[in-house]
């Protein structure tokens, strides 16, 4: 067989193709991407559609990165008619808070026809993602997987032979510009549940891969696949009595999911980039905005293949099961599973839920949280009116983002940017949780909570009735630039007693945590992270309606933010300004 030997430029040229460079070969430390946002056709369950995709991926390419190595994404925008940014979730942008990707709070939207050059460290191992942050562009398919191993000499906790990636989202046949308008009306039309749920970008719409199982095929024709289809199932190869790390993130726009693997059970081991005291599960849950990583042991009969089932939780079910197939090498990829998919958990068996949350705790030397705050905000989450339209609101204050982002009028003093009025701390004490507001007027804002840096904030999520009686949602609330400690979990309002509860020993660090309905979550975090910070519910149409916060800390020690950030609102007159002068 001939040697093909390629030289630097062909090389060059050949990863250039595929969007990446790294530069350099032994032990690369800066990892180039050239991307390109555009709309295109897809079929992700079926049913073609148009979706978002990059450099004609859908979902976008995987990036894979060792802790402590540098990404550099050269990302354009070809949209044509709309701005775009993207927000690389679970990393902590420590010196780069311009590189957040988050329109209107970190940067200007990138223009259609322009690039944005967004240059930043992974520092910390772990399963992360990205997704578009504007509008509700990672509604319409912008997102794909950020895998970042351990550094080079050092291990992990845990030991396993291979590896496999699912990124978890939900699909709607609606457009997104559509749904936007929807949200937006007076009066409100919902958009209702899924179609789909998508695993790796791939579901199945009108028929079902278990159709031979009619419990689980809820009545659907089985689907017919060639394999070569867009909308074909997920196969996980794997040798028998072998060690697997599955890596999961849920991007979902609404839906909290249960996944299982039949016949399996699962150690759960990593949560959101950080080590957990490992235990182990036969399902698990998974909210919007939060990864995991189990290990799962081949040690089931090698001439079956299994199901991996994907569920809504929640919210009453109206999307199928997603599937995939765990095929043991040992026989056909084509012999569909003889065991019926796992069911997926009643949706409203919030015991079950919170039982596995409280089991999540920190990996033993993990960082402990200081044991007292300097401050506490309280945040009640609420469905409220204004002029007739549905909005979310925090402590009676549903968020607006102003044209001109925070990180650079606060940077450069535009006092006149947004309400220098800091946003409410506390909520009224005789407010019922238990009850649709009597009022349920609420107001716009884009005031920011100016927290005094390297400081440690609690903050309790307080959760509550909707504006419809007996209604309170889950919140898997996500925040930018840090992690924190998920000091507890709690029924009803939460009181100074309830800080007897709070674990203090080894509380799970996270970036997103959930809040179940009628009740509370605490959480810690140190202000050691320059920059200004969006907090905010992950549900992709309640952030469109206002529900989120803006955090800002130590912004005077944040460095030269670069011009392409800031060409929008007073910041961009002020650049043409400067230029002119």
């Amino acid at each position: 067989m001939a040697l093909i030997r390629l030289t630097p430029i062909c090389l060059l040229v050949y990863l250039c193709c595929f969007g990446l460079f790294v530069s350099t070969v032994l032990g690369a430390k800066a990892r180039h991407f050239k991307w390109e946002v555009e709309y295109m056709y897809g079929a992700p369950d079926c049913l073609e559609n148009v979706v978002m995709g990059i450099n004609g991926q859908f979902p976008g390419p995987t990036i894979k990165a060792r802790a402590g190595d540098t990404i550099v994404v050269h990302l354009t925008n070809k949209l044509h008619t709309e701005g775009v940014v993207i927000h690389w979730h679970g990393i902590r942008q420590i010196g780069t808070p311009w590189a957040d990707g988050t329109a209107s709070i970190s940067q200007c939207a990138i223009n259609p026809g322009e690039t944005f050059v967004y240059k930043f460290k992974v520092d910390k191992a772990g399963t992360y993602f990205y997704h578009g942050h504007y509008g509700m562009q990672r509604s319409a398919g912008l997102y794909g997987l950020l895998i970042v191993d351990i550094e080079e000499g050092k291990t992990e906790p845990f030991q396993y032979d291979e590896e496999f990636n699912l990124l978890l989202s939900d699909w709607w046949h609606k457009g997104v510009h559509e749904q936007e308008v929807d949200l937006s009306a007076n009066p409100m039309r919902w958009i209702g549940e899924p179609q789909s749920i998508l695993l790796n970008g791939r579901g199945q719409f009108n028929c079902s891969l278990a159709a031979a199982h009619n419990s689980n095929g809820s009545g659907l024709p089985g689907c017919k696949f060639r394999g070569n289809e867009q909308c074909a199932p997920n196969i996980l190869h794997v040798m028998p009595n072998k060690t697997y790390r599955l890596r999961v993130a849920s991007t979902t726009a609404l839906a909290s999911l249960n996944l299982a693997i039949g016949n399996h059970k699962m150690l759960m081991v990593e949560a959101d980039g950080n080590y957990l005291e490992p235990f182990w599960v036969n399902d698990f849950d998974i909210y919007s905005g939060e990864t995991y990583s189990v290990l799962f042991r081949t040690d089931q009969h090698p001439t079956d293949n299994y199901w991996i089932s994907v569920g809504v939780r929640g919210r009453q079910p109206r999307t199928p099961q997603a599937l995939a197939i765990l095929h043991y090498q040992t026989t056909t990829a084509s012999t569909l599973p003889t065991l019926a998919p796992p069911n997926t958990p009643l949706w409203n068996d919030y015991s079950r839920s919170k039982s596995f949350s409280n089991k999540i705790r920190a990996h033993s030397g993990s960082p402990s949280p200081p044991t007292v705050n300097h401050r506490r905000i309280f945040l009640l989450n609420t469905q409220n009116r204004i002029d007739g339209y549905t909005k979310w609101a925090i402590n009676n204050v549903s968020l607006t983002l102003p044209p001109t982002p925070y990180l650079g009028s606060i940077k450069h003093g535009f006092t006149n940017a947004f309400d220098q009025k800091s946003p409410p701390d506390l909520f009224q004490n005789t407010y019922d949780i238990m009850k649709p507001p009597s009022n349920p007027n609420s107001t716009y804002g884009n005031g920011v909570y100016m927290l005094k840096f390297n400081t440690t904030i609690d903050v309790i999520l307080q959760n509550a009735n909707a504006l419809n009686a007996n209604v309170s949602e889950i919140h898997p609330w996500h925040l930018h630039g840090h992690d924190f400690w998920v000091l507890g979990y709690g029924e009803g309002k939460f009181s100074k007693k309830d800080e007897e509860k709070f674990n203090l020993k080894n509380p799970p660090l996270r970036n997103t945590a959930v809040i179940f309905p009628y009740g509370w979550t605490a959480l810690r975090f140190v202000t050691d992270n320059p920059g200004v910070w969006a907090f905010h519910c992950h549900i992709e149409p309640h952030l469109h309606m206002g529900m989120g916060v803006v955090f800002a800390e130590g912004v005077h020690l944040v460095g030269n933010i670069p011009n392409e950030a800031l060409s929008c609102g007073l910041t961009g007159k002020m650049l043409m300004s400067k230029k002119h002068n």
